[in-house]
């Protein structure tokens, strides 16, 4: 008789699995709104929650979708696709800087991980925006890369705070 061995996935992972997928489908579906004032403090409030409820490295992934996503279904200005790599990267930077500060001072770790993300992505958009855009377009899309970034990012820690706080992981 051959011998069976039978995998099940224990209740962490399958937990953690759901965690994910739902946070990753909500991401995903954000940038269809339209609204950058409703899309980018939740899609921030994600991340923020995705670390504390997964860890870091699930967190990065998950950053991955929403400007990809956002860029392929046609939802983000063309002008920005430049810059969806740096969106990437700053996403990245918030989601490190938040997990190295969270444990010891949570709302350190929020607003220190948005003004870096802010400083990260405001700079290079200057850069790259500058170097391939027309002055007056330029200006705009640096300016939608500038404080507004550095708000949404802010309040994506708050809305984070909330939730975690209502669902006792902080």
């Amino acid at each position: 008789m051959e011998k069976v061995k039978v995998l099940g996935l224990q209740n962490v992972k399958v937990k953690m699995l759901a965690q994910f997928a739902s946070l990753l489908a909500i991401a995903v579906i954000l940038p269809l709104f339209h609204q950058q004032w409703l899309t980018g403090p939740l899609v921030n409030a994600i991340l923020f929650i995705a670390v504390v409820l997964l860890g870091s490295q699930n967190a990065i992934i998950m950053g991955l979708l929403p400007s990809t996503i956002a860029l392929a279904a046609g939802l983000l200005p063309a002008v920005l696709a430049p810059m969806v790599p740096f969106i990437i990267i700053s996403n990245t930077i918030m989601i490190v800087a938040f997990d190295k500060a969270k444990d010891k001072n949570f709302w350190v770790g929020i607003v220190g991980a948005s003004v870096l993300k802010f400083i990260f992505l405001w700079s290079t958009s200057y850069l790259v925006i500058h170097l391939l855009l027309k002055k007056e377009i330029a200006a705009k899309v640096s300016a939608m890369m500038s404080w507004p970034q550095l708000v949404t990012a802010i309040a994506g820690g708050v809305i984070a705070y909330v939730f975690l706080k209502s669902i006792k992981k902080i």
